[in-house]
């Protein structure tokens, strides 16, 4: 007979309710033991499966989802609505691969949730190539993927070639186009933009800092950055990645319009891609793409641009702006917009870029009628693939524009909140700060990075703090030194209630 899903999810979500930010230790080292060391020979079943899972294993799973006091690493939350959407999509198990409107509506609500997230970005019309991935890392493969052929096919042109990198390979590319470095600029680049760089063949070793100074690490020094770009004419090619929303500080790396109008123009005048990935930690990174450089922003700042139009969020507005002069943007949805992992996004402007390496080229099978929504398995790195869309399309469709502004204007109060107690207090000392040697509270997003001023205390911060229970961070390096990192991002935020719980926890660590 098979087992009941209707009383299995009850009990569940009772589970739910009454689970701990993190497990005990003594229930991860009881679980740990239960785990089979080899695959059995007989199988269990599905009810003595299923009360393994819900006995051993849901106990040792961390409550990212189940709390709004998890601050580690910008992991969002679940909305519930959200919830109830990944459920039809298991229930259904859509592969939304090929564009088939006569069979399924899958593409077209891919399309349709795609689209409204460029509108509640205020991102304009253009952005032809969108599409669904499993996270901003995969995402960030697509942009600098499509940056690599779009800077060398570029000058590749010009010499009368008319094949790209996706059809000769990159060395073949590389030698034909007069091509002999190609070098990424970033300031604190996320560490996913070196896995990126590697998978495409860019290389690690290729990245380059070229932060503002020591005070302001995550603003990008643009006159370095021209001199940098201008190397074009010696066969060195750019990808450049500017941190909008930088990991550790969740700093930007521009300070207006004025800082993204003038990087584009240079980007114009070397030939370059403008790519904005928003998502690894929601990090808002820039990747500039076209004759011979890519401009890259990192920044889970991305959705900062959905704020209130008010004095409170006019300096992160600030920082914001110019986004929409970009070629492509990558980001994340698992977090800010609190949908079930793993769901990232991929936009860009140059469809034909996009199709050109991430086609499937001699499948006649996967072949669909013309249509204006093109068949997603042509745009991304993945074939089979999850209907991750619909929670997406959920959420923007239960919440709207305004719904989503309140939330994510609530997560930048509680971390303006949480910044401003420790500003306050001796124990503990705010970093990341601006000109001045001061921490700017107008421009804080949704993280906030401090450390104790006692060294012992310090050093066993993180420890201490999720030793509670009652709340979980993550550590960190700040200027050499261990440092704490609260971010902010569920939808849960209950502010001052939250702000309590903190206050208490910090408090604790410093009497203790």
């Amino acid at each position: 007979m098979p087992i009941s899903l209707t009383t299995l999810y009850t009990r569940l979500q009772s589970l739910l309710h009454t689970h701990p930010v993190t497990p005990h230790p003594s229930t991860l080292s009881s679980s740990l033991p239960t785990l089979p060391r080899s695959l059995p020979t007989h199988g269990l079943g599905d009810e003595a499966t299923a009360e393994h899972l819900l006995t051993d294993i849901v106990p040792a799973l961390n409550g990212s989802k189940t709390t709004g006091h998890y601050y580690g690493f910008v992991i969002g939350g679940v909305l519930p609505i959200a919830e109830v959407a990944d459920n039809i999509v298991t229930a259904f198990d859509q592969n939304v691969m090929v564009h088939l409107p006569e069979q399924s509506i899958s593409t077209v609500v891919e399309d349709r949730a795609s689209g409204m997230l460029v509108e509640l970005l205020g991102l304009g019309e253009g952005w032809e190539g969108r599409v669904f991935t499993t996270g901003a890392t995969g995402a960030n493969v697509l942009g600098l993927g499509c940056g690599r052929e779009a800077v060398l096919t570029s000058r590749l042109k010009k010499l009368g070639k008319k094949k790209g990198v996706a059809e000769m390979g990159l060395l073949k590319a590389c030698y034909k186009a007069g091509v002999k470095e190609i070098q990424v600029l970033t300031s604190m680049g996320h560490s996913s933009l070196y896995k990126a760089a590697a998978v495409v063949g860019i290389g690690r070793c290729s990245i380059k800092d070229i932060g503002l100074s020591a005070s302001e690490p995550w603003r990008i020094d643009i006159d370095r950055m021209e001199r940098e770009l201008a190397r074009e004419k010696e066969g060195v090619v750019s990808i450049v990645v500017l941190s909008v929303g930088e990991v550790n500080s969740g700093r930007f790396a521009t300070e207006g319009r004025h800082d993204m109008e003038r990087i584009r123009g240079l980007c114009d005048r070397f030939g370059a891609w403008l790519h904005v990935d928003g998502g690894t930690f929601l990090k808002l990174r820039y990747i500039i793409l076209r004759m011979g450089l890519t401009y890259a922003i990192t920044a889970f700042g991305l959705f900062a641009r959905t704020l209130p139009q008010t004095p409170e969020f006019a300096a992160l507005h600030r920082a914001c702006e110019g986004i929409e002069l970009a070629d492509s943007i990558t980001g994340d949805c698992h977090k800010m917009l609190n949908v079930p992992y793993d769901c990232g996004f991929f936009l860009t402007r140059s469809l034909p870029t996009l199709h050109s390496v991430f086609q499937n080229p001699n499948a006649v099978y996967l072949s669909a009628t013309p249509h204006s929504i093109p068949s997603p398995l042509n745009h991304g790195l993945e074939n089979s693939r999850r209907f991750r869309a619909l929670p997406v399309y959920a959420v923007l469709l239960s919440y709207g524009r305004d719904g989503l502004t309140e939330i994510f204007a609530q997560q930048v109060r509680l971390a303006r909140g949480i910044a401003g107690f420790l500003e306050g207090c001796e124990g503990y000392e705010l970093l990341a700060e601006g000109e001045g040697g001061r921490v700017e509270i107008e421009k804080i997003h949704v993280v906030v990075i401090f450390k104790a001023r006692d060294r012992v205390v310090n050093e066993e911060l993180v420890g201490r703090i999720n030793r509670s229970g009652k709340v979980y961070v993550s550590g960190t390096m700040w200027g050499g030194e261990a440092a704490c990192r609260f971010a902010v991002g569920t939808w849960m935020v209950d502010g001052e209630g939250d702000l309590e719980v903190i206050r208490g926890v910090l408090e604790g660590v410093l009497r203790d």
